[in-house]
């Protein structure tokens, strides 16, 4: 995985590195290419004077031939009218020009001057060998030098080359400002984003969460600031369900002892008038003390129950065998439920929980009473133990009818039941053993078509000191 400050150095290279090479070798070669250049001004000044050099000296070769043959210093070639059919193609053109004399270059790219005369049936043709000096050959450098002068005049090599040079800088300037205005927004609008989560979320928005996407620093913060706020919602909920438990717990004590105080007596009587009736009314007054006791031991299970759900019994936290104490609840409830089958699904790799023995069987031993209750003859139960990132998850099915949304609302909250055998506080002192063992309890999607229940217990390796 690369680090974001790798990338920052990589980017920084490519947007420097590259363009100043691509400057420097792009300005070398403009520069050579410039430097390479012939100035034409003199050979402008070369190719007319070797022009007009030429001009005269293929003028005074005439003369001096168109003299020669006026003197008879030079013997004609005569090409007679009546073979005209074999004449040379410039002697014939010559003859059909109707011309007097015409001067002609031939040889080898005009090495030879040639003078043509008309004179009666015969075409007379003097000859003079030019020498080094091939006039054709003079003709096309001249017209060659001629456009070279001519082409150069036409470009300006300054304004070329600084009108590259300008296109060049900025163009080298440009890509690397928007390279630079491209990653910076990569990595300034993730930022951006994490801090305006981070400010909605001081401001008291708990539900806000950041995408994460990315596998970098930037990505590892924005995963810390869900795990971060996921803890906070989930300590704030433990938090007002605490809140909650201690005032329930104040009117809790409150209830215990007003009831205490009232049952003990009521017990008493009742027990003083069952000895004391009269032989003839002995069977109604037993019938009736019977009923009363009965209510009493009733409102004193209410009493009991009410108590521990007040009591802050000491919480001695160890490390635990969950799955071990999953099979021994189960099979505990088994005698108890034997209409009811047990299913166990139990992860051989589960890490041992660290909580209190106690908590964690009462805890247990709640949800697999209430799902088998819920269940009812030939239903079905299922245990089963799973690891949940750093915690330990045991969850509780039942094929029970589950729950209706009323009962969904106010599941924790501790209630009067008039059950047989139920106080109505039983999921309410389950959650807070587990809140005190340093886990949870919470409502999950039944695998059975009832009720579903997940505990969460602090695994072993969270235990305070542990370095594992």
């Amino acid at each position: 995985m690369r680090r974001l400050r790798d990338r920052l150095i990589l980017v920084f290279l490519v947007a420097t590195l590259v363009p100043l090479a691509a400057t420097v070798w792009i300005t070398t070669t403009l520069l050579g290419g410039s430097l390479s250049q012939v100035s034409t001004r003199e050979l402008d000044k070369v190719s007319r004077t070797l022009e007009v050099t030429g001009r005269e000296f293929y003028q005074r070769s005439r003369e001096a031939l168109k003299a020669d043959a006026l003197a008879g210093r030079a013997t004609p070639i005569q090409y007679e009218e009546s073979e005209s059919t074999t004449w040379p193609g410039e002697i014939r053109e010559f003859w059909e020009s109707g011309q007097p004399e015409r001067f002609l270059s031939a040889g080898n790219e005009g090495d030879r001057l040639e003078y043509m005369v008309r004179r009666g049936p015969q075409v007379l043709v003097w000859s003079r060998p030019l020498g080094a000096v091939a006039m054709g050959r003079l003709s096309e450098e001249i017209r060659e030098a001629r456009e070279l002068v001519g082409a150069g005049s036409t470009r300006n090599l300054r304004q070329g080359f600084i009108r590259t040079f300008l296109l060049l800088a900025v163009g080298t300037w440009v890509v690397p400002l928007a390279l630079l205005v491209y990653f910076a927004t990569r990595v300034s609008g993730p930022i951006d984003n994490l801090t305006d989560a981070l400010t909605r979320l001081a401001s008291g928005d708990r539900s806000v969460r950041v995408a994460a996407g990315r596998d970098d620093e930037v990505g590892r913060a924005r995963r810390a600031f869900n795990h971060m706020a996921e803890e906070l919602e989930r300590q704030r909920t433990r938090l007002v369900y605490l809140t909650q438990l201690a005032s329930w717990q104040t009117l809790a004590r409150k209830m215990a002892h007003e009831l205490k105080n009232s049952l003990t007596p009521i017990r008493l009587t009742m027990e003083e008038m069952e000895v004391r009736a009269a032989e003839g009314d002995r069977a109604f007054a037993k019938q009736a003390a019977e009923i009363v006791i009965e209510e009493v031991d009733s409102l004193e299970r209410r009493v009991r129950a009410f108590s521990q759900f007040a009591a802050e019994p000491p919480t001695r936290p160890e490390a635990l065998e969950v799955n071990s104490l999953v099979e021994e609840r189960t099979a505990f409830l088994r005698s108890g439920h034997p209409e009811v089958s047990y299913e166990l699904r139990l992860s051989p790799e589960l890490p041992r929980a660290y909580a209190d023995a106690d908590l964690v069987k009462g805890i247990l031993t709640n949800l697999l009473e209430n799902a088998a209750e819920a269940a009812g003859p030939g239903g079905c139960v299922l245990a089963l133990s799973a690891p949940d990132n750093a915690r330990i998850a045991v969850e509780v099915h039942d094929s029970g009818p589950g729950l209706s949304g009323e009962a969904r609302k106010s599941l924790f909250e501790p209630t009067i039941s008039f059950k047989k055998h139920g106080m109505g506080l039983g999921l309410s002192i389950a959650r807070k053993s587990a809140l005190l063992a340093g886990g949870d309890i919470l409502l999950v999607e039944g695998e059975l078509g009832g009720a579903g229940f997940r505990v969460l217990l602090p695994s072993d390796a969270q235990k305070p000191g542990s370095d594992r």
